[in-house]
């Protein structure tokens, strides 16, 4: 015998793209996008003036900011495509691809910048202290900016969250600026340039790692972390009528969009559609599952291709 039971969807609109929803998630970002794209164009021209690559190593990072912004637009208008018969999820998914692709810029990013800090290293020029120091400034500022408008979706949104890691791996990258132009201004070596991109490089790496980590998490359809399938297993064993729990799955599909599916054997005796509420009920609860696929079983039930003894 089985039952199916779906929970209420209310995790799969907008709301996990930020307060105000799909338009205003687009249009922080579109204002990010902006920002990014013209002061690249401004670090560009003032780190082949100043013969910096800390600000010609920020340049690139803002590129790499201006493609991941560009990304996370075009995901989040993808995801919003109603499911159909050959996808029946939709496709919310593209956030996530969106997020592993801007994980992977930032390492690439960042093992450019090292190989031109060697160089550095070993042939060290001249570089304009002063003039960098107002650019990345300049560069500081914008970032500041672009982080305070993406702020309020990060937390709900891996897609959002890459592109805000960017912006905050690229302000950290033109603090690293600001020191070493400040360093060469007051007559320091010019290798404090090439030390900064490699800090810079350093903190960019740090900061992907964990986004590429949840972002092939989700792909990989591993359990999210902050949910411990032993402790559902058990909650759901806690419940009377339950005498056992087997082929228990909880994965996601996007951010903020949790799915379980499970088979539960009920008692002889047990009212199946009451035992049914009991579950999904404590699955929302306790573990904030309102997505969930449950079959209810009698204690004699055998799955198909199952041997009978």
């Amino acid at each position: 015998m089985g039952d199916h039971r779906h929970g209420a969807h209310s995790h799969h609109g907008p709301a996990h793209l930020g307060g105000d929803g799909v338009a205003g998630s687009q249009r922080r970002l579109s204002v990010a996008l902006v920002l990014a794209a013209t002061y690249m164009v401004a670090e560009v021209i003032g780190g082949l003036i100043t013969g910096s690559l800390a600000l010609l190593a920020d340049a690139g990072h803002m590129l790499s900011d201006v493609v991941a912004l560009a990304l996370s637009l075009v995901a989040i208008r993808i995801a919003q495509r109603p499911a159909n018969s050959s996808n029946t999820y939709g496709y919310r998914r593209s956030e996530i691809l969106a997020a592993l692709v801007q994980g992977v810029l930032l390492v690439g990013v960042s093992v450019f910048i090292f190989i031109e800090a060697i160089e550095r290293f070993r042939e060290p020029r001249e570089v304009m202290g002063g003039a960098m120091l107002g650019i990345a400034a300049g560069g500081l500022l914008v970032n500041l900016v672009g982080l305070a408008v993406l702020n309020s979706g990060r937390r709900d949104n891996l897609n959002i969250r890459g592109a805000w890691l960017h912006l905050l791996s690229d302000a950290l990258g033109s603090v690293g600026a600001i020191v070493a132009g400040s360093v060469i201004w007051f007559g320091g070596p010019t290798w404090a340039d090439s030390l900064a991109s490699v800090l810079i490089a350093t903190l960019v790496i740090h900061a992907s790692w964990s986004l590429l980590r949840e972002a092939v998490d989700v792909l990989m359809e591993a359990a999210p972390a902050h949910i411990d399938v032993d402790r559902v297993r058990a909650s759901i064993d806690e419940l009377g009528g339950v005498l056992a729990v087997h082929d228990l799955h909880v994965w996601t599909i996007t951010s903020g969009m949790i799915s379980l599916s499970g088979h539960v054997v009920a008692k002889d005796g047990s009212d199946t559609a009451q035992l049914l509420q009991q579950i999904c009920d404590r699955l929302q609860e306790q573990f904030g599952i309102e997505h969930s696929t449950i079959q209810i079983e009698a204690a004699d039930f055998r799955e198909p291709g199952e041997i009978c003894e």
